[in-house]
């Protein structure tokens, strides 16, 4: 956020003082294309930027100052650059007039000697300086018609969209008409300016659709292309700000180095805090959604990381810990938002660790194994087979946390180092604990995989690259699902079994909602709630997700004169504003509401979101989830008295099922099941070792692993990996409407493998090669025939740890 408009302001007019905290946006990484600096951000970069502190202490333009640049230049310059840290942002308000052409004048009281003077003090450090900026041109610029500098021809009153349309969130300036060649000279004309300067780095800020607007209503797409064509004859770095519309997201990557995936992280409360922990928590579930969309050329940005400080950073020692080891994961542009004169040891402790700094510059995005607790695991794969693991307890209470090494797709033992301790606590065969991570608190590994195990890679991961045109789900995943079915184990008569749609009613208190933001719970109420409680909360940004396997939900809360509204996301994708408010005309607290459903998802995996936007409260009561029944009938009795084999309609491809299970415990097939065709019949001899009452016996069925798959259309697509190792298979998916593929090892074509099957079926072993020379491999996969190719996963066997 910011202050004034670089370069698009005239003399006098200034943004807001303040950014106004906004409810959160939505939030996803494969390789970005990287723009118009794309061969200068291979990795995240690494520094400061003014604006917690414009904001912290209240006098936004003296943080902007010579002489304050010039003292923290000096200051990273002897703490941080050593470790990486280069660039220093000058965010908003550094301009103070525009020259005869239209361009940013600098302002001559910040910068007495000229903002040049800085500039060369800044690199004589051997740094580089960035600046700030907003989409559109002021009605002062229009009214005053100005050539264009090298283009006489142009006028900056020619320039705007007519009739006038806003650009930006503030309403400061006016849209460009960018189908107008003058437009792009005038943007080239101050990039010039720019680069003449020496500058290296822009932060675009108020970029739509994103910045609390996504209706299009402001669209600053045409900005974005233009300055990053312009910035990119002087490999300027361009940043875009803030929280930016995922759905955007390709658009973004395809233009821009980096971009905002949510508000502000300053809490503003002058002379209190930088920052607060909510701030930090709500970056979670966004990172779930963006983590795919990071990687060379293009990061994902999560703002100032203000953890230097512990008298200013409004967090404690555990949350200042997990706010870097986020940012480190996330490869996400590690830019301190401190005093750095005031760093205390702590905050140079975390600011300097090379191991945790060294995951950041990796530049390989973490992802969650699961969004459905406060207690989670995120985790990377290397491009040297290691993995780097992160456990955060987001939760109210300290916590053992266990990560299994077959979570991480690892089969086989692996060592552990402590990355924060620097220390190697050992090798562990299957997975590893730690013990007491506290509250607000994290623990960050490196993994390293011993000989001869196994690894599995996403076809999402990094390492893979593809040729063509390829697109990611769209619907062509098959979800991992689970159905139970419930044995009544009596000695009367068999009864009725339920068939079809069931509903599901999820209270508020269950521990699979993931609740972001400073959440209160009440029981007791006696207002008519589902189980006589609800959850609530105060504050716009706070949101609550939970991820669910059917085919539709049903948000349910109560209505009142207090509340307002709540955004609605649906896998990712905004679906609806939401109104909470009941008008007191027609009562006060109305129960058990269904402010939102959706009837119409494709059977599988999908995630609500909702998100406070306005009034003075938001509630959650329950989640209503609606689920096609995979198994008929979904439930079945087992009479004592006259024992026999029970047998259940899976309704699906038999070849799906992975298995069944009881309290975790999986049943032996063959001894307590079998499977002939779409019939598993439960033994009598298993069902016979239950107590009367009932048994939930859980099916599960595969999916695309991770529930994802990148498929293409056009023959010649391909898929390419580089691996060490001496074997290599790939799994994917059979179907229909696939046909053939051809199989390259090293460059010679080994197999051409039939992909076909008449009925869709995943997870299957579609090639594999074993007893390859210890070494470095390639595996590459071409399109021959079918509608559809798909890539699911690839796994291969490691020789060396």
């Amino acid at each position: 956020m910011g202050l004034a408009v670089a370069g698009l302001i005239p003399a006098g007019l200034a943004a807001p003082s303040s950014a106004v905290p906004a409810p959160a946006a939505i939030a996803t990484a494969a390789s970005a294309t990287g723009g118009p600096a794309g061969e200068q951000a291979l990795k995240p970069y690494m520094g400061w930027s003014s604006y917690s502190m414009q904001v912290y202490s209240g006098d936004g333009p003296g943080w902007i100052s010579a002489a304050k640049l010039i003292e923290q230049s000096d200051a990273m310059h002897q703490k941080l650059q050593p470790y990486g840290y280069d660039h220093i942002n000058i965010d908003a308000g550094w301009n103070g007039s525009n020259d005869e052409y239209g361009r940013p004048v600098p302002s001559k009281t910040l910068y007495p000697n000229g903002l040049q003077a800085v500039i060369d003090h800044i690199h004589a450090n051997g740094q580089k300086v960035g600046l700030y900026g907003i989409p559109g041109i002021t009605k002062a610029l229009i009214d005053a018609n100005l050539p264009v500098y090298g283009a006489p021809e142009c006028k900056t009153g020619d320039l705007a969209v007519q009739p006038l349309q806003k650009a930006d969130y503030w309403g400061i300036g006016y849209r460009i008409d960018f189908s107008k060649p003058c437009a792009q000279k005038y943007i080239d004309s101050i990039a010039d300016l720019y680069g003449a300067w020496g500058v290296d780095f822009l932060k675009f800020d108020s970029v739509t659709p994103g910045s609390g607007i996504s209706d299009l209503s402001l669209d600053a797409r045409g900005d974005v292309k233009a300055w990053s064509q312009a910035l990119a004859r002087h490999k300027i770095w361009l940043e875009l700000s803030w929280a930016l519309d995922i759905n955007y997201a390709d658009y973004w990557k395809q233009y821009a180095n980096g971009w905002r995936i949510e508000w502000d992280v300053e809490c503003y409360c002058p002379g209190q805090a930088l920052t607060a922990w909510p701030n930090i928590n709500r970056l979670f579930p966004k990172l779930a959604d963006w983590w795919r969309h990071a990687g060379p050329g293009g990061w994902n940005d999560l703002d100032s990381l203000d953890v230097g400080n512990g008298q200013m950073d409004g967090l404690t020692k555990d949350e200042r810990r997990t706010a870097a080891t986020l940012w480190a994961i996330s490869a996400a542009p590690m830019y301190v938002g401190n005093d750095l004169t005031r760093l205390d040891s702590y905050g140079l402790e975390l600011l300097t660790n090379r191991e945790a700094i060294g995951v950041d510059q990796a530049g390989r995005p973490a992802q969650p194994l699961s969004m459905k607790t406060n207690r989670q695991t995120w985790f990377a794969l290397n491009g040297d087979g290691t993995y780097t693991v992160a456990l955060f307890n987001l939760g109210q209470a300290d916590a053992d946390m266990t990560v299994n090494w077959a979570d991480l797709g690892l089969d086989g033992a692996a060592r552990v180092r402590d990355l924060w301790a620097h220390k190697d606590l050992g090798q562990f065969t299957s997975g590893y604990t730690a013990q007491n991570v506290p509250v607000h608190g994290t623990r960050l590994f490196k993994v390293t995989p011993q000989k001869n195990s196994a690894i599995r890679v996403n076809d999402d991961d990094l390492r893979v690259s593809y040729d063509g045109t390829w697109q990611r789900n769209d619907n062509y995943e098959v979800p991992a699902v689970s159905q139970a079915l419930t044995v009544a184990v009596t000695d009367s008569a068999a009864q009725a079994a339920d068939v079809g749609t069931r509903t599901v009613e999820i209270n508020n208190n269950n521990s699979q909602i993931v609740y972001t933001g400073s959440w209160n719970y009440s029981g007791g109420r006696g207002l008519g709630d589902y189980q006589d409680d609800v959850q609530w909360t105060e504050t716009n940004g706070d949101s609550f997700s939970y991820s669910f396997v059917g085919t539709g939900i049903d948000y349910v809360t109560e209505t009142d004169g207090g509340q307002g509204d709540v955004d609605i996301y649906i896998d990712g994708q905004f679906k609806q504003t939401v109104s909470t408010y009941l008008d007191p005309a027609q009562g006060h607290n109305k129960p058990q509401q269904v402010v939102y459903s959706s009837s119409d998802l494709p059977n599988g995996n999908h995630t609500i979101r909702g998100v406070k936007k306005s009034g003075q409260f938001m509630l959650l009561d329950k989640l209503n989830v609606r689920q096609e029944s995979l198994l008929t009938p979904d439930k079945a009795t087992f009479d004592k008295s006259a024992p026999a084999d029970v047998s259940v309609q899976i309704g699906r491809d038999p070849g799906e099922l992975a298995g069944v299970s009881k309290g975790g415990q999986d049943l032996v097939k063959g001894t307590d099941y079998t499977v002939d065709g779409s019939t598993v019949t439960i033994s009598k001899a298993y069902l016979s070792t239950l107590p009367a009452g009932s048994a939930a016996l859980d099916f599960r069925f595969r999916g695309d692993y991770r529930d994802d798959v990148h498929y293409a259309t056009a023959n010649g697509a391909a898929i390419n990996f580089t691996f060490s190792g001496n074997g290599v298979e790939w799994d994917t998916a059979l179907a229909p409407d696939q046909g053939e593929a051809d199989v390259y090892l090293d460059g010679k074509l080994v197999r051409r493998v039939d992909l076909h099957n008449d009925a869709r079926v995943t997870a299957r072993q579609a090639f594999t090669a074993t007893g390859l020379k210890d070494g470095q491999h390639t595996l590459r996969i071409v399109k021959v025939s079918g509608d559809v190719l798909r890539n699911d996963t690839i796994r291969y066997t490691i020789t060396k740890p």
